[in-house]
């Protein structure tokens, strides 16, 4: 699904080389007919990068899944601003600085619209989103590209063919990298997804660039990423897979949360508030809760309809909080493991003894 393909062998299927390459902006091409990827070159310590982004699918629908947050909040950033310039190779695994656009709670999939590569008009294609807010990282001195996928070169014998500069290389595959189509299994992983994160540090604010394939799908194998189910059906093309992603499995919903209780430490325990927003009781046997580092707090009981639960959270093993105070992720999971909702939080949103609303 990238406009650079390195050399895999057809039985290789191992997850892609993942990791995230901090760098600035020095300039931008709107993607083409005959190259469907918005351009982007991008500098580190005096090396040159290209960074390809996907604004069309190679299999229908070609219309890519796109999500944008102007005021992007999660735990991760703290990570990265710790990070030196340049590329810097990423482990695949929950309580690091990898993503997933399943298991990190990002954002809400329901929220990515499809849209098309180009089309007349103003600011309403993928080309013209992407080249918005590249050009608002252009445009600001302190703006620093996290961008998150898979590296190719140094090329030392050819220079870049976009840019020109020598030697070539970049990062792709800068979008969600599991639950493939068999077309592209080898890629699949969990704790690899792509994406373009912008900070601005003079504003205190970040900005998340998150794009998938519709032809993906959204429950993946806990170890290999390959996909759990198919894709659902766009609503206006019944009969062809792809479309905005399902609305959650569940009716339970998570509302909010205690993380920092008050009191002295180890006084006040953690909690979770869920809510049933289905008409019918929910049997909780065998559900559960997750965090960051998959760690699972067993739920039980019944939940009648349109009711609140408060769930009292017990300490990790270690005797360590369940919700960490410097920012989580918390996962509802369904008996099958599946994931029906997910939130996160971060450092600055957390008040001794209030509530985090979700």
């Amino acid at each position: 699904m990238s406009d650079h393909v390195p050399n895999k062998g057809a039985e290789n299927l191992m997850p892609i080389q993942y990791g995230v390459l901090k760098c600035k902006a020095v300039d931008c091409r709107k993607g083409v007919p005959e190259n469907a990827h918005y351009q982007v070159h991008a500098v580190a310590e005096g090396e040159d990068f290209r960074l390809a982004v996907n604004v069309r699918s190679q299999l229908s629908p070609s219309e890519l899944l796109y999500y944008a947050d102007e005021h992007f909040q999660h735990a991760v950033t703290e990570k990265l601003a710790e990070l030196p310039y340049g590329f810097t190779k990423l482990e695949g695994r929950p309580g690091g600085a990898a993503l997933d656009f399943i298991r990190s709670n990002l954002f809400d999939p329901k929220d990515m619209v499809p849209l098309p590569f180009e089309i007349p008009g103003q600011d309403n294609d993928l080309n013209e989103k992407c080249d918005f807010y590249i050009r608002r990282a252009l445009a600001v001195e302190d703006a620093v590209l996290y961008v998150f996928g898979e590296e190719w070169g140094p090329e030392p014998d050819k220079p870049d063919k976009i840019f020109g500069f020598r030697p070539g290389r970049g990062v792709h595959n800068i979008h969600m990298n599991q639950g493939n189509h068999a077309k592209f299994q080898q890629d699949d992983g969990v704790y690899q997804d792509g994406a373009l994160l912008i900070h601005f540090p003079s504003e205190g604010r970040w900005i998340g660039l998150f794009l998938a394939f519709q032809s993906q799908t959204w429950h993946t194998d806990d170890r290999t990423g390959h996909r759990i189910g198919e894709p659902v059906p766009a609503p206006d093309k019944p009969d062809r897979p792809g479309g905005k992603p399902s609305e959650p499995d569940g009716p339970l919903f998570i509302v909010g949360a205690v993380v920092r209780p008050e009191g002295a430490v180890g006084e006040g325990r953690e909690s979770v508030t869920l809510l049933n927003a289905s008409p019918q009781p929910v049997d909780l046997a065998g559900w559960s809760l997750a965090n960051r580092n998959k760690q699972k707090h067993p739920l039980g009981g019944v939940l009648a309809p349109g009711q609140f639960l408060t769930v009292p959270l017990d300490r990790a093993p270690g005797g360590q909080e369940f919700l960490r105070n410097k920012g989580d992720i918390i996962t509802l999971l369904d008996p099958d493991g599946l994931k029906v909702h997910g939130v996160s939080y971060t450092q600055g949103q957390v008040r001794e003894g209030w509530t985090l609303l979700f």
